[in-house]
């Protein structure tokens, strides 16, 4: 009840149009919320500004770090990470504050927790203008030659059904895929074989979970590609995307009809649930 609770609050805060051209003083509140919640439960938190549709725009970075031991190098952080913006005239409930209320949550866990590696949650922004955030954020990584254990990046992740026949299939998925849309589906390419294999066993318990790994980068499942973990893929970091399959599944996907009241909150506790397993399994600190 706990995780419903603080869902729904970080819900309310954020779903409304976050769009640059429309809104930009929402998207530029809906940063200044993620950044504030990032400082409260107790992250170092940062900006990775970056020039865009002919302005500056802005990703927001919370660091969680383990602690610091003499002569322990440290090591390759792990990135959580979903857009904040929306497309026009769409409040943007699943696509895609039901990404962030998630990360917010899984963030305020994982500070309560004994970390063994870094976990930065990024808040990627313009990613429904062409992944600009994402896109500039990995340029920065290639360019200061930055390590990376890897990304998990959150898209669409708060609406599910229950009924048969509520799940699309998209053209192409060489795999069986479940024709009841009560699942999160955990999408890797060949490079990120193992990360994807890693997070799908950690999250199994908890909901259930339809991993795929495509060929090269996607380039053949274009569906497979649209969100902010395809710079990671084309950069050579490993990186997976987690996701109710937007319009696979909801039929509100880019509508003004993306609302609150659309979203299953039970399903969004298990999908926290799951991300944070993922994300212990990954950068916990392992027993002694």
């Amino acid at each position: 009840m706990a995780v419903k609770f603080r869902l729904r609050a970080h819900l309310q805060a954020l779903v409304g149009e976050r769009h640059p051209w429309s809104s930009p003083a929402h998207l530029q509140q809906t940063a200044h919320y993620i950044g504030e919640q990032f400082s409260n439960i107790g992250l170092a938190v940062t900006t990775h500004d970056f020039e865009a549709l002919g302005g500056i725009y802005r990703n927001v970075i919370g660091v969680a770090q383990p602690p610091s031991k003499q002569g322990q190098p440290v090591l390759p952080p792990l990135i959580v990470a979903a857009h904040y913006d929306t497309v026009l005239g769409s409040p943007g409930a699943d696509d895609n504050a039901s990404a962030l209320a998630v990360l917010l949550d899984v963030a305020q866990r994982i500070t309560q927790t004994s970390l063994g590696r870094p976990v930065h949650f990024i808040a990627f922004c313009l990613e429904e203008e062409g992944l600009l955030g994402s896109q500039a954020y990995v340029a920065h990584l290639t360019e200061t030659r930055e390590p990376l254990h890897g990304a998990i990046i959150l898209e669409c992740v708060g609406y599910a059904r229950d009924e048969e026949g509520s799940q699309k299939i998209p053209p192409g998925v060489p795999i069986a895929v479940p024709t009841v849309g009560n699942f999160l589906a955990v999408i890797g390419n060949q490079s990120s074989s193992s990360l994807t294999t890693a997070v799908e066993q950690a999250m199994r318990p908890h909901l259930p979970v339809v991993p795929l790994i495509v060929p090269g980068n996607g380039e053949l499942l274009p569906d497979t590609r649209r969100s902010d973990h395809t710079p990671f893929w084309e950069a050579g970091f490993p990186a997976v995307m987690l996701t109710d399959t937007a319009n696979f599944r909801n039929p509100h996907y880019h509508q003004p009809t993306d609302t609150i009241e659309t979203l299953n909150l039970d399903f969004m506790s298990t999908v926290a649930d799951g991300i944070t397993a993922a994300v212990l399994s990954l950068a916990g600190r392992p027993s002694t």
